[in-house]
């Protein structure tokens, strides 16, 4: 497709590293965005063609992927540790944006699962219960042996420091 576009986004807190590259491998716009739902859309609006989009993993990824989903043809959220080429060569936001979506481009991503908000709120809330219940088997243990330790105390008459 002539009118395809690959962008790798470096997504940091308050900004977003933005490489935009052809199917040829052209890089044809580069740009450093503020970390917002309006500016990064109003970015891509602008951008004709069809539209694939990648970034990597991390505190940012599952806000950008609902955000991004409708507007993109193709979306994929990367592992950073299996990113090979990035850990190569010189480090900056500008070369890793760049990276990234020439690997897109390649189809060289290793895909992290994300699926609807739906399913992670279900793993979030079942992970929470996990927590729950280890930290109620962990207080009920603990309040056995209390219980136990009383027990022992209660009909003992200690000698050392007792007025009794």
């Amino acid at each position: 497709m002539i009118g395809e576009k690959f962008i790798g986004l470096d997504v940091h807190q308050a900004t977003i590293c933005v490489a935009v590259m052809d199917s040829k491998g052209k890089v044809v716009m580069e740009s450093i965005l503020e970390t917002k739902a309006t500016t990064l859309l109003e970015f891509l609006a602008g951008l004709r063609g069809t539209l694939s989009v990648t970034f990597e993993e991390g505190t940012w990824a599952a806000w950008l992927y609902d955000l991004l989903k409708p507007h993109v043809a193709n979306l994929v959220v990367c592992n950073p540790r299996k990113n090979a080429l990035l850990k190569h060569g010189n480090k900056s936001d500008k070369i890793d944006a760049r990276k990234l979506a020439n690997l897109l481009r390649l189809n060289e991503l290793e895909p992290v699962y994300h699926g609807e908000n739906g399913v992670r709120i279900l793993r979030e809330l079942a992970r929470r219960y996990l927590t729950i219940v280890k930290d109620v088997s962990r207080v009920m243990s603990r309040l056995k042996a209390d219980q136990a330790i009383s027990r022992n105390i209660k009909g003992a008459h200690f000698a050392v420091g007792c007025d009794c």
